[in-house]
C-alpha cells in the first residue's frame, strides 16, 4: 500500500457523470485514495487543481472548453505538483505522445481493468509512469549504444522487468519477489543499462512492445 499515514488524494475531470460516478465508487472503496473532487470540463480541472493541489488528477483529454492537452499545459506552466494520469476513450496516434509531452504521468484508455486503475493511480503517486499498452507503441523510444536487449537480462532482471512493465513501484516489486528494496533498485539498474534507456518508462515501453510482461 503507497502510504499509511496519509491517503492518495484524487482529482476527476470528466464531462460525462456516468463515468465520474463510476470512478467516485471505485476510487471511495479504497482505503488509501481519497477522491477530493470532480471537474466537468478543462477550466474547472485547472482552478480545482490549484484550489485542492490533490496528489493525482485523473484526466480526460476530451473536455470543453480547455481539452486535456490545454489543462496538461497550464498545469505544467503552473509548476503544478499534481501528477497527472490521462484517462480517456481514445486520442488517435498522437495522443500518448502529446500527453507525456504535455506533462503527463500516464496514459490509459478508459476500457482499462479497474483494479489496474488503481494500482496505476498508486504508481503514478510514486513517481513512476504507467502507460496502457497500446499507447506504449505509439511513443518513440530510441536505445542508447551499448544496448544488449531484453535477451541480455537474467532469470531475475526479466522477473523486475515484467513488474516495472506492469506499472509496480520497486516496493511493491520487493514484496513480489520477497527482496528487498534496495536489491530490487539494483535489479532496475542493470536492467536500465542492459536496455539501454535512461529511465523505467523507456525499459517498460520497450518489455510492453515486445509483449515482455
Amino acid at each position: 500500500m503507497t502510504s499509511e499515514l496519509r491517503p492518495i488524494t484524487v482529482l476527476v475531470a470528466d464531462d460525462h457523470p456516468v463515468v465520474r460516478q463510476g470512478l467516485a465508487v471505485l476510487l471511495e472503496v479504497q482505503d488509501d485514495i481519497k477522491l477530493v473532487g470532480q471537474a466537468v470540463d478543462g477550466q474547472e480541472a485547472v482552478r480545482l487543481t490549484s484550489e485542492l493541489s490533490p496528489d493525482v488528477l485523473l484526466l480526460d483529454l476530451k473536455l470543453p472548453g480547455l481539452d486535456g492537452i490545454a489543462v496538461l499545459t497550464e498545469l505544467k506552466a503552473q509548476a503544478a505538483r499534481t501528477r497527472v494520469l490521462v484517462l480517456t476513450s481514445g486520442a488517435g496516434a498522437a495522443g500518448p505522445a502529446m500527453a507525456l509531452q504535455a506533462g503527463a504521468s500516464g496514459f490509459l484508455y478508459k476500457d482499462v481493468d479497474p483494479d489496474a486503475l488503481v494500482r496505476a493511480i498508486r504508481s503514478v503517486h510514486d513517481g513512476h509512469t504507467v502507460l496502457a499498452p497500446d499507447a506504449a507503441g505509439l511513443v518513440a523510444v530510441r536505445p542508447g549504444p551499448g544496448a544488449r536487449g531484453i535477451a541480455s537480462l537474467t532469470n531475475r532482471e526479466r522477473e523486475v522487468l515484467a513488474l516495472v512493465a506492469d506499472g509496480r513501484s520497486n516496493r511493491e516489486i520487493a514484496r513480489t519477489l520477497s527482496l528487498s528494496e534496495k536489491t530490487v533498485k539494483t535489479h532496475v539498474s542493470a536492467v536500465l543499462a542492459k536496455l539501454g534507456v535512461a529511465d523505467r518508462t523507456q525499459a517498460a515501453l520497450l518489455a510492453v512492445r515486445q509483449e515482455y510482461r
